[in-house]
């Protein structure tokens, strides 16, 4: 199926994290590489998920969320920084899954609920940004989560731990690995309100790391 076919059925909008494995991507251990993603649009049947990695339409793929749990599946269809999954389960689990999502959006809509959530933590509205390595190679990546002086990403490149980077504007250097990623902590610390801006500007110059303290 399409996505523009998906855009006109019965859907949620349900934002949950998450992560994927590709076929034919490795790391440098011979494992699969794990990447992060985030659901944008959810049915019983499919879903559209904002990734770092798009991958190619045919493509089966193993999937992971927080809150819906494990799920084979095949890309359908794909646009910038996201494609379409059509799941694989039996009518029973479908059935499950349909009562899932429909108990998940009643509690992403509780005020009760979000007022509670008080974590230094953030998703982004914007997942996709540019990340600078520290030779000057630019390329996409896609944020997990981040705070006023860190963030946690993933994307094809997975440098090493000390190496000198910038998303966006915001420079920092790679603190430690993830599962799906790495983490990055900045060199200053940010005000909330201007991280959408700064994200979203060409890099600075990496050379305001080498001059900061090393991060331990």
């Amino acid at each position: 199926m399409s996505v523009e076919k998906f855009l006109k059925q019965r859907a949620v909008k349900i934002t949950v994290n998450g992560s994927y494995t590709l076929p034919n991507w490795y790391d440098a251990q011979g494992k699969l590489r794990t990447f992060a993603c985030r659901t944008t649009r959810v049915s019983p049947f499919r879903m559209i998920v904002d990734v770092p990695v798009v991958g190619k339409v045919g493509d089966r793929l193993t999937s992971y969320f927080e809150e819906f749990g494990k799920f084979e599946g095949c890309i359908t269809d794909t646009m910038s920084g996201s494609f379409l999954l059509e799941l694989e389960m039996t009518h029973a689990m479908r059935e499950k899954f349909a009562d899932k999502l429909t108990w998940i959006e009643k509690k992403q809509k509780d005020p009760s609920i979000r007022e509670a959530r008080n974590n230094p933590r953030f998703v982004p509205v914007a997942p996709h940004a540019m990340l600078t390595l520290a030779d000057g190679t630019m390329q996409s990546c896609f944020i997990i989560d981040m705070s006023l002086s860190g963030a946690a990403v993933s994307s094809e490149a997975q440098p090493p731990v000390g190496m000198p980077l910038a998303i966006g504007a915001c420079v920092g250097r790679v603190v430690r690995h993830l599962p799906n990623g790495f983490a990055i902590k900045f060199v200053e610390t940010y005000k909330q309100s201007e991280l959408a801006r700064l994200i979203s500007r060409k890099s600075k110059e990496l050379q305001l790391v080498s001059d900061a303290d090393p991060v331990a």
